[in-house]
């Protein structure tokens, strides 16, 4: 199996915090994600104990360019952060998988000693995705029309395989012998698991609650983060509601099979951060971080499949860490399409108690960038509440690829 994993000695995680997921043109699509990034990057600092003159690096990631200063979105983050500005910043890019990159990128940083503060940070709006044209810089010739196209719909098609995302979803589906029903049952028991999830306020102890406010920095221009709708605070995932198999199995396929719009990941805003810190500085905190960052895999997988990446990369992770299923106490895998996670659970032989258990990504949201850091967020909180040790959070990557990153939870 090609593909590389990773283990660190000595590489903790602190203050994970995020906003909550926001439909599609709802609450926060006039907001850019440099600002929804420059919120939880604050919280993050606050929550860790870290002062923000003592980071090292900023490494952030969005995958869309949802403003025109979309290039300086983790420069901006950094200093309207308060972070000094001769601390670098650094933009990382791996689709789906960007929020567990932006983890590794810190630990590796950590490990070569070029800091002991790393603080990550992904942002999205899919709401801001631009209607582009890529063809129309160099003028329009006489009777053409200008090739204006959705950015967001034309980026879920990899032109490589030439399939959409959910076709291949459809393929593994089809490989696995996946039905309708299966999907859509996998997507009510999401939607169930996050609804009493958020009614027990579990989503709240990590939620940045987003309120109108301007972010002023000396010798700074000032940013301004504005909620649509008339809104004053927007604190609860939006997209979380009552859902069950009947209701799921109306709703028309997309891509001519299982997926619907109600069985694949929900398309939101949002943003996540963490703060990654090294053994010294953990003893230094006046909290000490109870999670420890032990590992991550990054595999290739055909693109035509590119679903199975998390079930791919997960064994990847198991094998260089000499661990087995079973000693996995909870898992994290991104729901980008349901069929997707299901085959992943076939691929391991994995049980589905295990998996997702506050719900995931269908219920929740897949705001791109944020997803790697939403996700091992979660799950270091489940861990602490459960008491579990160990867990892995992966997620499928588009073009073919996968990511799974291993947690201990010291608590």
């Amino acid at each position: 199996m090609r593909g590389y994993a990773t283990q660190y000695e000595d590489v903790y995680l602190t203050g994970g915090c995020r906003t909550a997921f926001a439909d599609f043109g709802g609450v926060l699509a006039a907001i850019s994600p440099t600002d929804l990034g420059i919120a939880v990057a604050r919280d993050s600092l606050d929550r860790a104990g870290v002062a923000a003159d003592e980071v090292d690096l900023v490494v952030a990631s969005s995958l869309a360019q949802a403003s025109f200063d979309a290039l300086y979105l983790p420069r901006h983050i950094g200093l309207y952060a308060n972070i000094p500005h001769d601390v670098p910043a650094l933009f990382a890019h791996r689709l789906c998988g960007s929020g567990f990159e932006l983890l590794t990128q810190a630990a590796d940083a950590l490990t070569l000693n070029r800091g002991d503060r790393v603080l990550c940070v992904g942002a999205e709006s899919m709401s801001r995705n631009p209607i582009a044209s890529y063809s129309s810089r160099t003028g329009i010739k006489l009777g053409q029309s200008p090739d204006f196209r959705d950015f967001l719909w034309e980026s879920l098609h990899d032109t490589a395989p030439d399939l959409q995302m959910g076709g291949t979803a459809e393929n593994l589906a089809r490989d696995y012998q996946i039905d309708r029903e299966a999907t859509d049952s996998l997507a009510a028991a999401s939607f169930a698991k996050a609804a009493a999830a958020q009614a027990r306020g579990f989503f709240a102890g990590e939620i940045t609650p987003l309120e109108n406010c301007s972010y002023e920095v000396d010798g700074y221009s000032p940013r301004k983060l504005r909620l649509t709708g008339g809104q004053k605070r927007f604190d609860a995932d939006n997209h979380i509601r009552p859902t069950d198999a009947q209701a799921l199995a109306k709703l028309r396929p997309v891509f001519g099979g299982v997926q619907t719009a109600g069985n694949s990941s929900a398309i939101v805003d949002g943003a996540a951060a963490m703060t990654v810190v090294s053994g010294r500085t953990r003893q230094d905190l006046e909290t000490a971080p109870s999670t420890r960052f032990l590992a991550s895999a990054t595999v290739g997988v055909p693109p035509h499949i590119m679903g199975i990446g998390p079930a791919t990369a997960i064994a990847k992770l198991l094998a260089a860490t000499e661990l087995g299923l079973d000693d996995i106490d909870l898992f994290e895998i991104n729901e980008a399409f349901g069929a997707q996670v299901l085959a992943c659970l076939a691929e391991l032989d994995l049980d589905q108690g295990r998996v997702n258990v506050n719900g995931g990504a269908i219920a929740l949201g897949h705001p791109l960038a944020a997803t790697g850091l939403r996700c091992t967020l979660t799950l270091a909180r489940q861990l602490a509440e459960n008491g579990g040790r160990l867990g892995i959070a992966a997620a499928c990557i588009g073009g073919g690829q996968g990511m799974a990153v291993l947690i201990e939870n010291l608590v």
